[in-house]
């Protein structure tokens, strides 16, 4: 993706600070609720701390994808709210001039094997079933035998939506510091380093990064997704590739890649590299392996039969429930509110939590706070060595599953048992 120039540096706290709101986390669902928060009530002293730098975590990290879609069981109320939601984050977005690249284009998830044709049929639900040449027509992908198409996905830059989301909250009259960690929490006051945060309200955006607090650590599993960006491609390669749209891209694996067309003319790919560290450790800071560097690339070869060189390559965590459900929720007992479990589906979705999290803060009772996904995360994570074990398991099942499936051309019971272990479903 784009190279960035470098951000501004914002103070750290010292000292004490009193607040109406203390939010911890800068990333997207911290920063959208501040500033949620502060449009609803312009009174509000609100907070935030954070324990690098705007967007440091998954937010500035992503696959750029603003999807219509939420991990768990599907409900209709809470899809619809979803999928309005993409179309909201763009409103938004041109609303506080942030330019981060935006084009509601849909998604793609390509087969380009029969039994990932057979898959996409089973999971078409309300999409679209492309054959092959309306595939074609949209992006020529090597061998590609249909696609589900979607129309509730966009793609952003996703620094350039987080940078100027942290703007947008200064200028509505958050506050927030940078180099400031959270150590330890009770009602009413965080402790961070160097000073603390007295609140009516603690907020925990920290998504996979909840796991730092030893009292959280089970809740999220922080799980490991790696990406490279590849030098911008000539004017030929991409008349010859097409992709107009800037359509979203997943493979048809089962151990898949996720894809997106840049602004400048990269092709941006994902997937899973080394999936989880063992004790939930969430320092992911360090580019991924050359070997997986390596797969990432093979893979923009198999899909497009290019060889394209990386410019950048780089990983960071998300946070996946046990249940594989994201959750928003307050307790108005302990005046402590929480979002997150997003399992990689978090750009529209931090959005919705934090428009959900401002009406159950500011005590209003409305479509949003009723919304199934209102309550608590489920269930925790195993203890570890078993949490380790789990998730390195289904992370094996999966890539042998794909070998097998191109080996027989038949369907693999490693995926079934794969997804039965995860607890996801599929």
């Amino acid at each position: 993706m784009e190279q960035l120039g470098p951000a501004p540096e914002r103070a750290p706290l010292e000292g004490r600070v009193e607040a109406d709101i203390c939010i911890v986390g800068a990333g997207y669902t911290g920063l959208w609720t501040a500033l949620e928060l502060r449009r609803a009530d312009p009174s509000l002293r609100v907070v935030v701390v954070e324990k690098e730098t705007v967007g440091f975590g998954a937010s500035g990290r992503n696959g750029g994808w603003v999807i219509g879609a939420l991990a768990g069981p599907r409900d209709a109320e809470l899809e619809r709210a979803i999928r309005e939601t993409v179309d909201e984050v763009g409103r938004r977005a041109a609303e506080e001039g942030i330019e981060c690249d935006f084009v509601k284009g849909g998604t793609l998830t390509v087969a380009q094997t029969a039994v990932q044709l057979e898959r996409l049929r089973a999971q078409q639900g309300d999409d679209e079933l492309l054959d092959a040449d309306a595939v074609s027509a949209r992006v020529r992908v090597r061998g590609a035998l249909g696609a589900l198409l979607s129309p509730h996905c966009a793609r952003v830059q996703p620094a350039k939506l987080v940078r100027g989301l942290a703007d947008a909250a200064e200028r509505a009259g958050a506050t927030i510091y940078e180099r400031t960690r959270a150590q330890s929490y009770r009602r009413g006051r965080i402790r961070v380093r160097g000073g603390e945060v007295r609140a009516q309200w603690i907020v925990f955006a920290t998504e996979g990064y909840t796991a730092d607090f030893p009292r959280l650590r089970r809740m999220l599993a922080p799980v490991t997704s790696a990406m490279i960006a590849t030098e911008p491609l000539s004017g030929e390669t991409w008349a010859e590739l097409g992709w107009k749209g800037c359509e979203t891209m997943l493979d048809g694996r089962n151990l898949y890649t996720y894809l997106q067309r840049t602004a400048d003319g990269r092709i941006a790919l994902g997937g899973r590299g080394d999936p989880y560290v063992f004790g939930s450790g969430t320092a992911r800071e360090q580019p991924p392996s050359p070997a997986v560097v390596e797969h990432l690339r093979g893979r923009v070869r198999d899909l497009f039969g290019i060889d394209a060189e990386v410019a950048a390559a780089w990983q960071g965590i998300l946070g996946v429930s046990r249940t594989w459900r994201p959750a928003v929720g307050v307790n108005p007992a302990m005046n402590f509110a929480w979002a997150g479990g997003y399992a990689g589906e978090g750009v529209a979705a931090s959005n919705l939590a934090a428009r959900t999290l401002r009406d159950l803060i500011l005590g209003r009772d409305t479509e949003l706070t009723r919304l199934p996904w209102v309550g608590e995360l489920g269930r925790k994570w195993e203890p570890e060595p078993f949490r380790y074990l789990g998730i390195h398991a289904v992370h094996k099942l999966l890539g042998a599953a794909d070998r097998r499936e191109l080996r027989t051309g038949k369907p693999s019971a490693l995926a079934r048992a794969a997804w039965t272990i995860s607890g996801r479903g599929h």
